[in-house]
């Protein structure tokens, strides 16, 4: 029979977050940039604790994430930079074992809060909107198209419940989630292949905290979200994505124009 007896606190959990997320995204400003910091910090917080670090020093560093993205917002880009480098130095003083992953994964989480702050500054609300539906979208689809297709598992090894299906089905949905804003915008069709790479990064993103998880022998980064397990088990695919979209946007013409 069809598992689907995690949905309903998937469902409530992922409301409450649309309302709280879909407000700020709305006010935008120093109110989207706060809320980013603090949940950056938080997710840096549990990474500290998934890897064995105390409460104190995991307090400490997502504290440390929380000020230097504030800071980041407020600064030019050009000072913000060392705050947030300063998060994985300090993760490697204060820490005895797993240095590599903290700081791999502290960059991550640092550029992904700065990336989303500066993308929804730049660009808008319905630039945001897209970024948020191709992510969710993917999510939504892949976690349907896995359940009721099955077949074969994509990595199970690391991640025993993903399959091709429904790993294929998040690219489908991401695109047509791109497709569908062309519709509303001036965007070229570079949009399509720009939002299915971003479905593919933000499942590199579930995949490699599920592989840390793994290594570490925990199921959730934290209990924070019912039915989802921390911020980090939530927001893993977004932090792979907008990683990646901070760098589209650095190196090439956003949103894309038509050939």
């Amino acid at each position: 029979m069809t598992n689907f007896a995690d949905l309903m606190p998937r469902i409530a959990t992922a409301l409450v977050l649309v309302v709280v997320g879909g407000a700020a995204v709305w006010a935008a400003g120093p109110w989207f940039a706060a809320l980013i910091a603090v949940v950056c910090g938080i997710m840096v917080w549990e990474l500290a604790r998934m890897i064995g670090a105390d409460q104190k020093r995991s307090l400490a560093l997502g504290g440390l994430s929380t000020g230097a993205l504030a800071a980041a917002y407020a600064l030019p880009l050009g000072l913000a930079l060392p705050l947030l480098l300063a998060v994985p130095m300090a993760g490697i003083a204060a820490l005895h074992l797993h240095r590599r992953i903290f700081m791999t994964f502290a960059l991550a989480i640092l550029f992904a809060g700065l990336g989303l702050t500066q993308h929804l500054t730049n660009f808008g609300l319905i630039w945001m909107l897209w970024l948020i539906g191709v992510v969710v979208a993917s999510d939504i689809a892949g976690y349907f198209a896995g359940r009721l297709l099955g077949g074969p598992k994509f990595w199970p090894t690391v991640s025993p419940k993903k399959t091709w299906s429904g790993t294929v089905a998040g690219w489908v949905a991401a695109g047509l989630v791109g497709w569908a804003v062309m519709g509303v915008t001036t965007a070229g069709i570079d949009l399509i292949g720009i939002s299915v790479a971003l479905a593919m990064m933000a499942q590199m993103g579930d995949i490699a905290e599920s592989a840390v998880k793994r290594k570490m022998g925990v199921k959730d980064s934290s209990n924070l979200l019912p039915g989802h397990g921390g911020l980090f088990d939530r927001f893993d695919a977004m932090l792979g994505a907008a990683v990646l979209l901070f760098v589209i946007e650095s190196l090439a013409e956003f949103p894309p124009v038509p050939a």
